[in-house]
């Protein structure tokens, strides 16, 4: 019994020692990225940037959407999702890599600020948390929506939701159908799978997925739900 209990002290011991090395080494990485460029001014350099889109010029369809499929406690929690921030640090950790990917919207902005998706090693997952903290809490889940909206990439050459859906659709991206918007949500996910040039029909069946997200979530109506999966999309 004795043994027993030495053996799962010790377990636990190089478990905690495993993670808190971790955790330093993830901690450098952040002060060593933010030491270039804190996350306010590279926040304030992508806004800056011709063609940013705020919020409030963003499809309410769209975003809702997007939390549906994406994150869909973004808006109602405060500070970041502890829970999934977790469930991915455990995930990686057993694997010995990073093989979970940005679950939030505000992770995805923290990785697309800071490039850490090229490396993608725990050190770097960890440093992605720490840039989340300084997201949440020095901008409002608007501008960080905004932020997510404006930086993603929507396949065929188009980042951003504006430039994704003029090119697409031919219209600005607060005058979108519910299908449309759903669509264009749909993309990010996996863009070179999903890019309508190329992978119409699988974008077709994540649009799907994603009102029927919506669905569920009570962000449309049982009729704009089934008029927007028969709506037939005409692209340019």
């Amino acid at each position: 019994m004795k043994f027993i209990r030495r053996l799962i002290l010790g377990i636990l011991a190089a478990v905690i020692l495993t993670a808190s090395l971790l955790v330093y080494r993830g901690y450098r990485e952040y002060r060593a990225s933010v030491f270039q460029k804190s996350t306010v001014m590279a926040v304030k350099e992508y806004t800056e940037k011709s063609g940013y889109l705020p919020f409030d010029e963003i499809d309410t369809d769209f975003v809702n959407a997007v939390i549906a499929v994406e994150d869909k406690r973004f808006f109602s929690r405060h500070g970041f999702d502890w829970v999934a921030l977790i469930r991915a640090l455990l995930n990686n950790l057993e694997a010995g890599r990073a093989v979970e990917g940005a679950s939030t919207i505000t992770q995805q902005v923290a990785k697309n600020l800071y490039y850490l998706d090229r490396r993608r090693g725990l050190e770097e997952k960890i440093a992605e948390v720490f840039m989340m903290m300084d997201l949440e809490y020095s901008f409002s889940k608007r501008e960080i929506f905004a932020l997510y909206a404006n930086m993603n990439y929507y396949g065929d050459g188009y980042w951003g939701v504006k430039n994704a859906s003029l090119g697409y659709f031919g219209r600005e991206p607060n005058d979108l159908s519910i299908a449309e918007a759903a669509l264009l949500a749909g993309i990010p996910n996996a863009p070179g799978i999903y890019q309508l040039s190329t992978g119409y029909d699988r974008a077709m069946q994540r649009q799907k997925k994603v009102l029927r997200r919506m669905r569920e979530e009570d962000m449309i109506s049982e009729t704009e739900y089934q008029t927007a999966l028969s709506e037939e999309i005409q692209t340019q």
